[in-house]
């Protein structure tokens, strides 16, 4: 029975997997999540790649199968433990089938995401936006010792571990053993006395710190990429590399245009002498330039008809100068009345109206008067109206008593 299984999930095998199964399961994963292919899953191939070093060790998985990643990391990070080898040598073994000479593997503090909100203008032309942010960095007045030099010494309550053991008892002669956070050192398996502690960290090693970055959005970025300050986020300790920043880009609605992948869409309204007979029309650009549209007299255009124009769409990331297509969704607006005079000049401009006679069998028609019909006004009122029946049926119904005949 394992203590935790987030090893074996990073690479989608179960904890009783062959080494042939571990060996396999890394290849895909591995392949799948390489930074060269998704350059934005370089922290999640890291995590596989330990996970597979760790599993594929004999004795690691055993320290792992009984303690969890704790338990890896306390064992590597004290100097007699094994170290990690870089994701990148374990992976050579299966592109180029061989091994390169790697180092320990790196510590590196948290990848911290941030929400940047930003327009369809900036996405479209490009912009730089500053973004202040704390994080944690080294303190500089001690170093990062936390105090004078000599100041540190190893904890007695865990003796440098960082951990302790207690002792709780289930039952009457039956004890359990659990091991926890030394309280004294807060795992850090040192101390520093309070008169010897940094003034400035208070013994913390570290200190918040606010770091401005200019985040270049480029043309064509679009919504949820990513843009990654690499080493800008928190050092939470002396031994540990500075984090990344990973900032990603949240596109706000726009009131007029609606971005489809590299194409724009715009609803234009016109109104309809202008679908009728023709129309010229200026459309302002996201890039503030004008566009003149014009439509022939006697090309009629209906409500949802589309048109495109080449070229004025979203630029292409990387490559700014290839644009899609501004695609045009055309509404045509009716007028609510027209002067009764009016109707005959109207009617010989337009197709005569198709004529019925109604001299035949005209004993049986019966004429009918339209009136405006709105459905969620209707239906409200239907809701409404059997709502109160249903109360007024039960109001009237009261409780039924059942009568009995007795001889």
């Amino acid at each position: 029975m394992v203590k935790e299984t987030v090893f074996y999930d990073l690479l989608g095998v179960q904890p009783n997997a062959s080494s042939e199964d571990l060996k396999k399961a890394y290849k895909k994963m591995a392949l799948k999540y390489h930074p060269d292919k998704n350059p934005n899953e370089g922290e999640r191939f890291k995590q596989i790649s330990m996970a597979y070093e760790v599993l594929t060790d004999p004795e690691k998985r055993q320290i792992y199968d009984e303690g969890g990643e704790s338990a890896i990391k306390k064992g590597g990070a004290g100097g007699g433990g094994p170290g990690f080898m870089s994701p990148m040598d374990i992976f050579e073994m299966f592109i180029n089938g061989g091994m390169r000479s790697g180092g320990r593997r790196e510590r590196r503090g948290k990848i911290i995401e941030h929400i940047l909100n930003v327009t369809l203008e900036e996405l479209y032309n490009g912009a730089v936006r500053k973004l202040a942010l704390q994080k944690i960095v080294i303190c500089d007045k001690c170093e990062g010792r936390g105090g004078k030099k000599g100041c540190v010494s190893k904890c007695q309550t865990c003796r440098g571990t960082g951990s302790e053991i207690r002792i709780h008892q289930i039952f009457p002669g039956m004890v359990q053993q659990v091991e926890q956070i030394c309280r004294q050192c807060s795992g850090l398996g040192e101390t520093i006395a309070t008169k010897d502690r940094c003034k400035q960290c208070n013994g913390k090693k570290t200190i918040r710190d606010r770091n401005v970055l200019e985040v270049h959005i480029e043309k064509g970025m679009q919504h949820g990429q990513k843009i990654v300050f690499s080493g800008q986020g928190n050092q939470e300790s002396p031994d540990i590399e500075p984090g990344d920043i990973s900032v990603v880009l949240n596109e706000k609605k726009h009131s007029v245009y609606k971005r489809l992948e590299l194409d724009l869409l715009l609803t234009l309204p016109i109104i309809l002498t202008e679908s009728l007979c023709g129309f010229r029309k200026i459309i302002k650009t996201l890039d503030n330039r004008d566009l003149l549209i014009t439509h022939l007299p006697g090309q009629v255009i209906k409500t949802g008809d589309i048109k495109c124009v080449m070229g004025e769409g979203m630029p292409q990331y990387k490559n700014p100068f290839e644009k899609g297509r501004l695609i045009l969704n055309f509404e045509v607006i009716f007028p609510t009345f027209i002067a009764p005079e009016l109707i005959p000049k109207l009617e010989t401009c337009l197709p005569p109206r198709p004529r019925i006679d109604i001299s035949m069998d005209s004993d049986s028609m019966e004429e009918c008067t339209l009136v405006d019909y709105n459905p969620e006004q209707d239906n409200r009122q239907r809701r409404s109206q059997q709502a109160y029946e249903e109360d007024d049926d039960g109001y009237n119904q009261g409780p039924r008593i059942q009568q009995c005949t007795t001889s």
